[in-house]
Parts: structure tokens; sequence; C-alpha cells
């Protein structure tokens, strides 16, 4: 695999070569072989990674005048430069691609939320004994995993139900042990501590457990049925009636997942459903001709996005990190690199996995229950949105629903390097794409009310000025994390433009929660929990942006105030100085010799470095 970054791309360390990067010329070098290109913005942000069977078509179509959706049309808006990684072929990119976006999570990608937020049940294969248990974490050690769940309570009802019906350890350490534990007496253990069970017959009941989680439940009863003539033939009765509960319990399971008229065995079933504001794809999960789990997923800015790309970029995160690949996956639409895909399931899989488009028949039937999922489950996310609008127009008094809500918070230490943040909700959904951050320009020392009326009236002006620019149009309501003093100075920074927006403060308890929202007569308004958590989320999300803001502007000025005005310490000395001491503080405190040990520092470098830091 190379890199094009070597010969044709900016380097990112050097600050001179960025400034020089024309877009124009670095298109005409573009090379017609396949591989991975990865989109800056100014800051040096990915802000995009896609794969190409030829980087040079693929790369110069986003700078052409060709349809676009409006994703890629604010995406190359901000393309400040770009680099590029070949790769032999278009499997390797894809591989690649996968790769960079799990890592980067770019802003305008399709973005698949960390499965590892999802409880699976995990089964540790490499024991002796292995045990049961759910975690969040997904590693390649080798383990079975079973999952993900959507509702972390079906996964314990499920771990539940394995414990109460197979004798397996329930503890973490089983070795050492001097007696058997309680779980042993009470005919919950087969106290493979002490050795009362061999491997052979522990790991039958693992096999059992795991064609249960696989929805393989047919197998299972078969041969619990035959275990319990043999039981009975032997009169030993005690045994016979502990398989036929199992028996019993099992067929319980498997009836609450059968789904009638379904022949295929092992299969993943997707739908799609979206309206105005979000993208909604729900999977069924088929294993022996049942439907053992669901889950369904959210996507927000995609709405004039083809399907085909949705599913083709999904499809490739979703399975790129699942440990349990079906034999067939099935949906209504042809996706983008359909062959090279499965090319890429079948070779991680270890056999063949195809993705197919059913036309008739009790597939397609199949796929239209997973888009009516889909869609259900879209529309209960949009009332519930709704729900807590119209709350809160009411609550507050509006004369129409505030769809589109700002807040800010400003963010300092001792009134210094103060910066604000901005977040957006829009119909009741936080878009992190539309938060900014800004620079006090005008305030000097500690005032977070002139702060943030500075800040409020800059933002007002943008949209006055240019309604159709990057911070689109007016808000509905304006929030302002803090007390009644921000709140006065946001007002009049909306009342210096003429404008009837209306202003509340959300304040926190002592616990650092949101408490209420307040009106400027200090009013506090009654907020049901619902509609409580929703504005919490949202001032926890604006005073992290400032926070993280403050962090990095507070980071520059620490290393500009050092050893960015020292003639001789370019970028490379100066991260290597700061990687080797931790700070300019301890740099200035160094002995000569110390410094010295710095590739490239010679010893009157050290002294002039000693000098500067130490006026």
């Amino acid at each position: 695999m190379r890199s094009g970054k070597e010969h044709d791309i900016i380097g990112k360390e050097d600050e001179k070569e960025k400034e020089m990067f024309n877009i124009e010329a670095e298109l005409k070098k573009l090379p017609a072989k396949p591989g991975v290109y990865i989109m800056h913005d100014k800051d040096d942000n990915i802000i995009y990674v896609g794969k190409a069977i030829s980087l040079k078509n693929r790369v110069r179509s986003y700078f052409r005048k060709t349809n676009k959706t409006v994703r890629i049309q604010n995406m190359v808006s901000l393309i400040d430069h770009f680099e590029y990684i070949v790769t032999d072929n278009e499997a390797e990119a894809l591989i690649l691609e996968c790769n960079l976006i799990k890592k980067n999570r770019p802003k305008f990608n399709v973005l698949l939320k960390d499965d590892k937020t999802y409880p699976y049940i995990k089964i540790e294969l490499k024991d002796d004994f292995p045990n049961i248990y759910i975690t969040r974490r997904i590693q390649n050690d080798g383990a079975k995993y079973f999952g993900p769940y959507a509702n972390p309570g079906s996964a314990k009802e499920m771990l539940d139900f394995i414990k109460q019906k197979y004798k397996i350890r329930q503890c973490r350490n089983y070795k050492g042990r001097s007696r058997p534990c309680l779980n042993y007496h009470i005919k919950r253990c087969l106290a493979p501590c002490m050795g009362y069970i061999s491997k052979e017959e522990y790991q039958k009941q693992i096999d059992e457990i795991i064609l249960l989680l696989e929805g393989k439940t047919d197998k299972i009863i078969k041969e619990l049925e035959i275990q319990m003539k043999e039981a009975s033939q032997k009169l030993d009765f005690e045994s016979a009636a502990y398989l036929r509960d199992r028996k019993l319990a099992i067929e319980r399971i498997s009836e609450k997942q059968k789904v009638s008229n379904i022949s295929e065995n092992d299969i993943d079933v997707i739908g799609l459903a979206r309206n105005e504001i979000t993208v909604c794809i729900e999977i069924f999960f088929v294993r022996g001709s049942k439907m053992i789990g669901r889950e369904h997923y959210f996507f927000d800015e995609l709405k004039d996005e083809k399907a085909e790309v949705i599913l083709s970029e999904f499809i490739k995160q979703y399975y790129m990190q699942s440990f349990n690949l079906p034999h067939k996956i099935m949906m209504r639409e042809v996706v983008e690199d359909k062959e090279l895909i499965e090319a890429f399931l079948s070779e991680k899989a270890g056999r063949k996995v195809e993705i197919k488009t059913p036309q008739k028949g009790e597939k397609l039937r199949f796929v239209e229950m997973a888009e009516q999922n889909a869609k259900v489950t879209l529309e209960n996310k949009s009332k519930d949105k709704f729900e807590a609008l119209t709350e809160l127009k009411e609550v507050l008094q509006l004369e129409k629903l505030p769809r589109k809500i700002e807040t800010y918070d400003i963010s300092n230490i001792a009134g210094t390097n103060t910066v604000a943040g901005m977040c957006v909700m829009q119909d009741g959904i936080i878009k992190k794409n539309l938060s900014r951050r800004f620079k006090i320009k005008t305030v000097e020392g500690q005032d977070d009310p002139r702060c943030m009326q500075e800040v409020v009236e800059r933002r007002l002006k943008h949209s006055i000025e240019n309604p159709k620019g990057a911070f689109g149009v007016l808000p509905d309501i304006i929030f302002v994390d803090g007390g009644i003093t921000e709140l006065r100075a946001v007002k009049r920074a909306v009342q210096k433009y003429h404008l009837e927006i209306p202003v509340f403060g959300m304040v926190k308890n002592d616990k650092h929660t949101t408490r209420a929202l307040i009106d400027e007569e200090r009013n506090e308004l009654p907020l049901s929990e619902k509609l409580m958590l929703l504005i919490t989320n949202f001032q926890d999300t604006v005073h992290n942006t400032a926070i993280e803001y403050h962090k990095k502007v507070r980071g520059k000025q620490i290393t500009k105030s050092g050893l960015d005005e020292i003639s001789g310490i370019g970028e490379v000395k100066k991260k290597e100085l700061l990687k080797t001491f931790g700070s300019i503080k301890k740099i200035a405190e160094a002995p000569i010799e110390e410094i010295t040990k710095i590739k490239g520092i010679n010893e009157k470098l050290a002294r002039k470095i000693k000098e500067e830091l130490n006026k």
C-alpha cells in the first residue's frame, strides 16, 4: 500500500507547504489508481473519507458542477486540502476506508453509532469451562459474541434464562477454590472449580447454549427429547424432569421468536424509512427460520441522499465490526459496490455471504415488514420530539412551534483565553454539525454577560446580512447557559437588531444538572421529566463545546508564548521538547545537558532556549 501523501499531498507538520496547497494543481496529479481519499478543512480536521476505483476520476468529480446532495455540497464548500492513499485494489481500499471512518468519525460521512454502546452476550471459548456474561466491549480474542441487543433488558433476560436452565459457572474466577459456592448447593452450577464435571460434559452445555443464542432451537429440542427418553428408561426421573422443564422453556422462547412462512435459516433483513429530518434503518435477525432479535439506527441530514448510498455505507460499517455474519442480507435496494462488499464479507466470514434484493414472495414480504417497522420506529421518534416541542411551546407561551433553538455558553479561566460555544437543536434533535465556536474580541477580563452579548450580536448579524450563510435562519428561541445577568445581556443583543426572539436561561442545581428554565423576571418554568432531560443534554452539549474549544485555545497559547518565538525551533523540535519535558516550565528549568539530548539541539541552541524561556 503506497501513500500519495509523500509526493503529492501537503505535509501536516509543514504549515508553509499547507498554505501553498492548490486544489486545481493537485487534482491534475491524482493517479488513475484505486485508493482512499481524505478531505480536510482549513483547521486540518478530516471531514470526509471515501474510496475509489480511480482516484483521479472520483476526487475530480467533487469539484465539477454536477448535481450533488446537500450533504456533499456542504462538504465540498469546506474542503481546504486533501490527501490520498493508493492501494493495490479496490478491496484493499474498502477495508482502509472503513478503518479510517471508524477511527476519525468524519462529520460528512454516513456514521454508524459505535456498537460498543450496546450489550452483547459473550462466551469465553478459550477457557476450559467457559463463562457467559454481558459485555459492551468487543475484542478479537477468540470468544463468541451474540448481539447487539438494543434493549439491555433483553440481553439480561436471555442471560438470566441461561443461568436458570443450564448449570454453568457464574463466577469470574473459579480456580483455587477449596469448596464449592452456593450456586452448587442450590443446583445452579456443577462446580467445575472442584472437578465435579468434566470439560467434555460442560462443553455439551455450552454447545447447546450457542445453538439457543443462534436461534437453532429445533435441534436442541430434538436432542432434549432423546435425553429425556434415555433418563426415563434408566428410571432417573429427576434428570428427566429437569430436561423436560428445559425443553418447555426453550419451546416458549422459540415460540416468541417464530416468524411464520420464513424458509431462510440464516439471514439479516434490512428495511429503510425516512422523513424530512431523519433516516431510520431497521434490521431483523433471522436464525433457523426464527426472528431472534431486531435493531434500529437513526441518521440525520440525509434527506436527499439515495437509499442505495446510505445502505452501502451502513452495511460496510455495521458488518465490519460484527462477529456474527449471516449467510444472506436482504433489502429492497441494490446497494453500491454490491459485489465488492459481498467479497469482503465472505472473506471475513470464511464462507459465502450474499446481498439479495427479493422481488416477490415471502422474502419480499419480510423486507416490507422490516420497512414498515422502520417507519413505525421513525414515527414514534418523531412523535416524541414533536410532543416535546409542543410542551415547550405551551410552557414558554410561544406563538409558534420552536423548531430551531440555539444555546450559548462562555468558557475561560480567570478571564483569560475567553471563548464561547453555540449549539443548535433543530426539530428536537441536537445538530452537532451546526455547532459554532467564537473567540471573544471586545471584552477584557472576566465578564461573562458582556462576552455573551458580543457573541450573540455577532451571530445574529451573520443571519441578518446573509440568511443563506453558514449560520442559516435566525433561531425561534435562544437558551443561555447562566443566570439572569447572562439572560438580560442576550436580550440586549436581540433588541439591538429589533428582533422578537424569546430568550430563556438554563440554571443548574448543586449537582450541576439542569434545574429549570427561567424567564427575564426570574420565574422558574415547570417542565416535564422528559423535556428536562432533553434540555439537560442540550446544556451539557454546549458546555462541552465551549470547554473543549477553550482547552484548544489555551493549549496553543501556552506553546506560542514560549517556543514559537525562538528562532531555530520548528514544529518538530517543539513537539519533541514538549513530549520529553511535559511543559514550558519544565523545559525552562531543565539543565542544558538534558535539552541537548533532543535531536537537532546543540549547546548553543539549548542556552538560547533557556534564556528566552526564563526572561
